[in-house]
This record gives structure tokens, C-alpha cells and sequence, in this order.
């Protein structure tokens, strides 16, 4: 099949398993296209809201959405309600994820109560049975408490996952610090919000010796501090998102779909994320999927919730972006979005692959939309890279045209 390329970031002998499925499931490449056969993608940051939100998400949407981006792999993050944070709270996630789940998802325990920052979660009782431990959506703002984690997430022998955010310099901004917030008269969120939580916390990896992970960066001076820990030998990783590589606050709007925590930046914290993805100081990229109703996005910048979608439309971007325009070879990009999230979350998809088209453009439309998110700021994009095949567990999940 010459219309038929197969790209092995992870020396899975990926052709060897791929091949025969596509010709036993009947595919058959249409002349004019090209297709490219990947290693099934793994994003270490989903919101699928479930339980307690699940008019915003599900496990059966969000799942259904990872399908349809080429996503085999997931984990989801533990703001919900009632939040992983005990053995009991925990099965009410599990139970509908063996229900409902169509790819492999990965559930992460909250560091304290209900993400509150006030008590420890049951670390010990929750270890066995997740991916790791994040208050994402909120700092963790005790210094004392942090180290505390630290140490009980050692000696489980399991990674915080942080998202970076002192609270104390947020002082209600929703956008960043910059022209569009001035010219546009909108509260800022300064960057040093970020990278002064994650230099604390860096610290206390040095002190510490726990494994540790940062959320979403965005901002150049996170970047900085992350490539000097690497440096010093501390055991830290980081991802940041696809909206973070390809915009900037110069393409904010006035809509909802614009607003995510953290913000878009400016355009020398994109290129020190480029900077930081070429030299190996970021490790890899996730979406930081995260869906809210209609109504809940329809107030604007200043009256939205915080949060976009991205899984289904995620490698796109990053194929048009970074590998269409010679930024990134294919290879790269896979182990950014595939091989480096498994191999540090200690996570096995087997013999998962997708299959995208990547020689027709097509406008990202969130009307097509799996998940029950519609807010991207993608939407309306040109783009290349449409996921047509996705197969996990050796039962195909995704397949274009049908549900």
C-alpha cells in the first residue's frame, strides 16, 4: 500500500500488527489520500467531569472523543464531585469507566480532601489504583502541606502531578498580563503565578526526592526552571498543551472558546515552549481536555468558565503546525504525544495504533464533536491530519462515518 506510511516511534513493530487489521478489517486506501499509521496517542490530562458533572462530560463522551483523535490512552484528572480522594470515592469513578470507558483510561487521586489543600487524601488506600497523584485545577498554596505529599507519594512510589497556580497573585484575572488585557480593559493573570509555584515546588523535589510533574506550562519562565532542574538531576518531567504551541493572546477573541487556565501567552513564551519541546526540556504534550455546557462558554472572556476541548483535534493541529511546516519531524511528534507520556507514567496501550489522512484539508468543526465540548479555539482551523481509524484493545473504536 503506497498511500500507506507507518510511523513506529516506539519500535512496537507497529506495520507487523497494523497491516494485517487494516486488511482484515476491510480498508482500503482511496486514491488521493495519504495515510499515515501511528502508535495509539496518550494524553496524560483529560477532564471528563464524571461523576458529578456529567452535563458537561462523561466517561462514555470524553472516551468516545479520545477515539476519534487517535487517542488509545488516557487520565483523567480528579476534580469531580465526589473527588478521588478516598477507596469508596475512587469506585464511583471505576465502576463507570468498566462501564462506559472505549479506551484505556487512567484515573489520578487528589492530593488532599476534595482538592481543598486543608488534609491528605488516603494516599495509601488510593495508590494501588491510580495513575498518580493532582489537585489540577488548583495549587496546592501550603508549602508544609506539598512536602507532606511529597514524601507520602515517595514512599508509595507514585508522582505528583501539579498544576502550578499561587493564588495569591490572581487576584481575579482571566486572561494574561498583556496588550489584549489592557487594550480590552480585562483582570490579568500575571505568568509569575505559574513558574513562582513551580519554582516552590521544585525546591521541594530537590528536598524531597519525589518524582514530580508539571501541568500545563506556558510561560518562558517555567520553561527555564524546568531545563535547570533537569540539569541539577531532579527527577521532573512537564507537558504542555497544543493551544500554548500555535497561539498567543494576539489571537484572543471575545468568546469563551478563548479562556483556559492557564492563559494564552505571549509570543516569546510560545517560542521558549518550542525552545523547550527541541531540547528535550518539555517531555511531552497534552490537551488539558477540558469541556463545559454551551451556556457556561457563551459569556464571553470575562463570564466563562475556565477550559477548552482539544482531543479531537489535537494531532491535527500539531501535524499542520509543527510537522507540515518542518518545526518537528513525525518522529517526534508521536513521542510527544505517545511514547514519552507512556514511558514516564509507566503506562502499556500494547498494540494500539489510529490511522489519520493526511494529505486532504479539512476546517475543524466542533459540531462534529464526540465529546459534549464544543469550545475550542481551533475551531474554524485548516488543518491536515484527520483521524479515520482508531483501534484499542485490538477492537477497532473509532472508525469515520460511523458511530
Amino acid at each position: 500500500m503506497e498511500q500507506v506510511r507507518f510511523f513506529d516511534a516506539e519500535n512496537s513493530a507497529l506495520a507487523s500488527v497494523a497491516a494485517p487489521f487494516l486488511k482484515m478489517s476491510g480498508f482500503l486506501p482511496e486514491r488521493g489520500k495519504q495515510y499515515s499509521v501511528i502508535p495509539g496517542l496518550c494524553d496524560v490530562h483529560v477532564h471528563f467531569r464524571e461523576p458529578g458533572f456529567s452535563y458537561k462530560e462523561t466517561i462514555q463522551s470524553g472516551s468516545a472523543a479520545a477515539a476519534r483523535g487517535g487517542y488509545t490512552a488516557v487520565c483523567t484528572m480528579p476534580n469531580l464531585s465526589p473527588a478521588p480522594d478516598t477507596a469508596e470515592h475512587l469506585m464511583a469513578q471505576l465502576s463507570l469507566i468498566k462501564r462506559d470507558a472505549r479506551v484505556r483510561i487512567y484515573p489520578y487521586g487528589t492530593i488532599t480532601r476534595g482538592e481543598a489543600g486543608k488534609q491528605l487524601s488516603d494516599m495509601e488506600a488510593l495508590a494501588p489504583r491510580v495513575i498518580a497523584f493532582s489537585d489540577d485545577g488548583r495549587g496546592v498554596q501550603s508549602d508544609a502541606m506539598m512536602e507532606r505529599a511529597m514524601k507520602r507519594a515517595k514512599s508509595l512510589g507514585k508522582m505528583i502531578v501539579a498544576h502550578c497556580e499561587d493564588n495569591s497573585l490572581l487576584r481575579g484575572g482571566y486572561i494574561h498580563s498583556g496588550a489584549y488585557a489592557r487594550a480590552h480593559g480585562h483582570a490579568e493573570i500575571c505568568s509569575e503565578s505559574e513558574y513562582r509555584q513551580l519554582a516552590r515546588d521544585l525546591a521541594l523535589v530537590q528536598k524531597t526526592g519525589c518524582a514530580y510533574h508539571a501541568c500545563h506550562i506556558s510561560a518562558k519562565e517555567s520553561v527555564a526552571l524546568i531545563r535547570d532542574a533537569k540539569k541539577s538531576g531532579l527527577d521532573v518531567s512537564c507537558e504542555t498543551a497544543p493551544h500554548y504551541l500555535v497561539l498567543t493572546e494576539a489571537d484572543l477573541q471575545e468568546h469563551g472558546r478563548f479562556k483556559m487556565n492557564p492563559p494564552l501567552r505571549e509570543e516569546a513564551d510560545r517560542l521558549a515552549l518550542l525552545e523547550g519541546i527541541a531540547d528535550g526540556t518539555i517531555d511531552m504534550i497534552a490537551t488539558d481536555h477540558a469541556p463545559h455546557s454551551a451556556a457556561e462558554k457563551a459569556k464571553g472572556l470575562a463570564g466563562s468558565a475556565m477550559g477548552v476541548v482539544g482531543l479531537e483535534c489535537a494531532f491535527a493541529v500539531l501535524y499542520t503546525h509543527l510537522v507540515k511546516s518542518g518545526i518537528l519531524s513525525m518522529e517526534r511528534l508521536l513521542t510527544l504525544m505517545s511514547a514519552a507520556p507512556k514511558k514516564r507514567f509507566g503506562i502499556s496501550t500494547g498494540k494500539d495504533f489510529a490511522v489519520f489522512e493526511t494529505a486532504q484539508p479539512y476546517r475543524i468543526d466542533p459540531a462534529e464533536f464526540a465529546s459534549k465540548g464544543r469550545a475550542t479555539p481551533f475551531e474554524g482551523m485548516q488543518v491536515y491530519g484527520r483521524c479515520i481509524l482508531t483501534v484499542a484493545n485490538g477492537k477497532i473504536v473509532y472508525r469515520e462515518g460511523k458511530k
